[in-house]
């Protein structure tokens, strides 16, 4: 079949490879200069399969009230006019109940485990190299209520068969040397030692140049303008060159996948929440980490990245503006210069991506009304970890096969319930 996907970031082009090993004629379609230009440009770095939560859960309501006098929030809430966002701000609160937030968690931690395996399939068969490291991702506990209120994530672990390990102070030191220097600041840990480190923009690259090699088509510097639609089927994308046919289109367009969906009647619950990063130059090994930690207190996430450290984190609910406030930048300088001041922030560099988030946090992978047209957007914070089996899905979904694992609950039918 002949193929559309649209969106060029890490989910588009994993997918498009994945529908090109599947044997489809494949043709990418983004309005920048190449892959990975927009969320996938600089983000955490962490593929997290275990460090794997929604951000609706128990308590977030009454947390995100005092985050509001914090300086170093890790949610800030720029409320407007704008009922997309006060529709998901009302769908997310829905979720922030035990009962949903087990079976959200229980359905991410299925599809990134999943990813883990497909990731490994991928780096196997193509031999691309990206910074990547397979040491875990330590999620780090300042305090000991943080430490008593992981009992929930260790819960759904157990029940997923996600390998983990509970550390105290002198386990997490052992884990990530460099915290001998702040150990006082450091209650316990949580572990999940399967979890990777990587840079997810060199990855998508390199997989891109992988796709062309099995014939995948990109077109750069071209506007969406529209689906071609006729009879209930789609039957191809309209853009600012020219209308290109096509048996079935997959939507990756992140943040943007909802607003070129309403026009056909597709209500897509994806909103943007802006994060923020950092990448630093290591300018001292014993003081850096070794693998990512993640900062329970300011929701930040310390990557190891080759001879950098990537600083990335918090949810900004602002729509889609993308200005880089000096705020948020000093609230990444703090959380890791506190822990790990072996880099130079005056050489950092700052950046801001729009993170197309779900109102449960588990992406929309799977068919639409109309047919032909698919959906493989949605991934929030969590795009690069389940990026790998988000694109096997899909395209085993395209292709008339049964996925290997469940993904009835991941279509966009689940808001329909």
């Amino acid at each position: 079949m002949k193929v559309i996907v649209l969106g060029a970031g890490i989910v588009g082009v994993t997918s498009a490879y994945q529908l090109a090993k599947a044997g489809h004629e494949v043709t990418v379609i983004d309005r920048q200069e190449g892959p990975a230009l927009e969320t996938s440009f600089a983000n955490a770095g962490e593929v997290s399969f275990g460090y794997c939560s929604p951000w609706a859960a128990p308590g977030i309501p009454q947390k995100a009230i005092k985050w509001l006098f914090m300086e170093h929030a890790p949610l800030i809430l720029r409320p407007k006019i704008d009922a997309a966002m006060l529709g998901w701000l009302a769908k997310m609160l829905a979720n922030c109940t035990s009962g949903r937030y087990a079976i959200n968690k229980g359905r991410m931690l299925r599809l990134a485990d999943y990813s883990r395996i497909s990731i490994t399939a991928l780096r196997k068969e193509t031999g691309i190299t990206y910074d990547e490291r397979m040491q875990g991702t330590l999620q780090l506990f300042r305090t000991q209520a943080q430490l008593d209120a992981s009992a929930k994530d260790v819960k759904a672990l157990a029940a997923d068969g996600i390998p983990f390990e509970v550390l105290d102070r002198d386990g997490c030191v052992r884990a990530e040397p460099a915290l001998s220097y702040v150990r006082d600041k450091v209650v316990g840990g949580l572990l999940t030692p399967k979890d990777e480190t990587g840079d997810c923009f060199m990855f998508t690259n390199a997989l891109a140049k992988k796709a062309e090699q099995l014939g995948v088509r990109f077109l750069w510097r071209t506007e969406i303008k529209g689906l071609d639609i006729e009879g209930g089927g789609v039957r191809g994308v309209v853009t600012n060159w020219e209308t290109h046919k096509a048996d079935a289109v997959v939507v990756a367009l992140g943040s943007y996948s909802p607003l070129l969906l309403k026009r056909y009647g597709i209500k897509l619950p994806v909103y943007p929440v802006k994060g923020y990063s950092l990448t630093i130059p290591i300018t001292d090994a014993s003081r850096a980490p070794e693998s990512t930690i993640m900062d329970e207190t300011y929701k930040i996430a310390i990557t190891r990245l080759g001879d950098r450290i990537r600083v990335g984190g918090m949810a900004e609910i602002s729509g889609y503006t993308n200005d880089l406030g000096q705020a948020r930048r000093r609230t990444l300088e703090h959380s890791v210069m506190d822990l790990f001041p072996g880099g130079d922030a005056s050489k950092a560099s700052f950046w801001s991506g729009l993170r197309p988030m779900t109102p449960d946090g588990t992406p929309v992978i799977g068919p639409t009304k109309i047919a032909g047209l698919y959906l493989n957007t949605g991934h929030g914070t969590l795009g690069w970890t389940m990026s790998s089996g988000s694109a096997r899905v899909i395209a085993d979904l395209v292709s008339g096969r049964k996925p290997e694992i469940d993904a009835t609950d991941l279509a966009l039918s689940r808001y329909a319930a």
